[in-house]
């Protein structure tokens, strides 16, 4: 998985960090009530959207909209065999206790010399927001860095701001479709599906069976049970019955000092026509 070096320029005056090469994305003047200023470069924008509030729940609703000019990409929580992922940071909201960032499903493009996950067009990524004092409004001042990429790859960052606090929203309705679009956390059982080990070696081959409608398409991806962690994308494999899907990895990527024969947790995250799930079971 390929990094961006970022902390030689981190302290550098924009015309530095644009001559290390990376975006330096700059808010643009006029914007709609309930979201930030748009802060654009030229391959993509993004902006902070707010979201009504569910009764009950003393979290707040807000999202993270990411726009992309045609032909280019920008990458899932766990961006594949190169690219890097979003970063968001928080520091120096008002109000603020915690925030969770989901992402919807996914997809695979292929890179010519290999394959990545993430979104093309356009992508909310939605926030749940715990404020230190439930009740008030947060003001989020967010941070972001992430990566575009057509056929090269360009790293980028941007600051935005937007005040949230639960009321009435006009982006309620786009919101609640990046929500819905979140892969639901399901038991392995509930999709019959199964993960082990087929080869030995340092690089074990893992055969992945799980239920599947017949004919629909299939993106499988996994992840380790942490970030240093770089498994390969899953590959369809043949021999599956009728009703079933057989994919196949090697236990490649793991970090330094982990026994590839040892016992841990994988997740997976299943992408196919009309469902999204995400389930975390053993490899024994």
């Amino acid at each position: 998985m390929i990094g961006w070096p970022r902390l030689t320029c981190a302290a550098l005056p924009l015309a530095a960090l644009a001559a290390c090469g990376i975006a330096v994305t700059a808010a643009t003047p006029g914007f709609a009530a309930g979201a930030s200023p748009w802060v654009q470069d030229t391959q993509s924008a993004f902006r902070l959207i707010a979201g009504t509030g569910k009764p009950g729940d003393t979290r707040l609703r807000a999202g993270l909209e990411i726009r992309l000019q045609p032909g280019w990409k920008t990458y899932w929580r766990y961006p594949g065999d190169s690219g890097v992922p979003p970063r968001l940071d928080f520091t120096g909201s008002d109000n603020f206790g915690s925030a969770r960032v989901l992402y919807p499903a996914p997809h695979q493009f292929d890179d010519g010399s290999g394959t990545s996950i993430g979104y093309k067009g356009s992508v909310i990524l939605p926030l749940q927001i715990s404020p230190r004092q439930p009740g008030k409004p947060v003001t989020l001042r967010v941070k972001l860095d992430y990566a575009v990429c057509e056929k090269l790859c360009i790293p980028a960052e941007g600051r935005a701001e937007l005040t949230i606090g639960g009321g009435a929203s006009p982006f309620d309705a786009a919101l609640a479709a990046a929500e819905a679009s979140v892969p639901i956390v399901a038991a392995a059982a509930d999709i019959g599906l199964t993960a082990r080990r087929v080869t030995g070696g340092p690089k074990p081959l893992v055969m992945v069976d799980l239920t599947a409608s017949t004919g629909a398409p299939v993106e499988l991806f996994v992840e380790g049970p942490t970030g240093e962690w770089a498994l390969p994308i899953p590959k369809p494999a043949q021999g599956a019955p009728a009703g079933r899907q057989h994919f196949a990895f090697e236990l490649d990527g793991l970090p330094p000092g982990v026994d590839p024969k040892a016992r841990f947790e994988l997740t997976f995250t299943v992408v196919e026509q009309g469902r999204a799930l995400e389930v975390k079971t053993h490899l024994d």
